[in-house]
């Protein structure tokens, strides 16, 4: 038995869109994942939602709450910071130099309305989570039958 799927056409849009952005980012603009030296590094994020609300979490290991940023602009998130390098450490003392210090900016779009005023944003073992409550108007609503009752019929 074959399944009915609903074809929703701005869904491809916002697909195609949201991809393009992707290979415009990962192309152009995020040169410093290939060359880390430059001080900035993209900051990996999950972003997922329920019928109520959006959740944003990014993994920040290292930073404190007061060294990151968060904006939410119409629709554009925005997650930015900087943590300081620890200079007690002379650079030709390091035998491995992987943890990553300096300034970080990723911004994103969410793709359905959500009320700012609401956001919140929960910083615990280095994970940010910030929970994006949707608009009234993009939550499903639940629409009940009823069920008319036949009128007896007289013999």
């Amino acid at each position: 038995m074959a399944a009915l799927v609903r074809w929703e056409p701005l869904r491809d849009i916002i697909s195609l869109r949201d991809a393009m952005d992707r290979l415009f980012e990962d192309s152009f603009v995020r040169l410093s994942r290939f060359w880390p030296t430059l001080g900035e590094w993209q900051l990996p994020i999950d972003m997922y939602q329920t019928d109520n609300e959006v959740v944003v979490k990014a993994a920040v290991p290292g930073f404190k709450p007061e060294e990151i940023d968060i904006s939410l602009t119409g629709d554009t998130l925005t997650i930015k910071g900087e943590h300081k390098e620890d200079k007690q450490v002379k650079e030709e003392d390091y035998l491995y130099r992987e943890c990553r210090f300096g300034a970080f900016s990723r911004t994103v779009t969410i793709p359905v309305k959500v009320k700012s005023d609401k956001a919140e944003a929960v910083f615990e073992n280095g994970i940010l989570t910030l929970t994006l409550p949707k608009a009234e108007e993009v939550k499903p609503k639940q629409i009940k039958v009823k069920v008319k009752a036949e009128k007896e019929v007289k013999n």
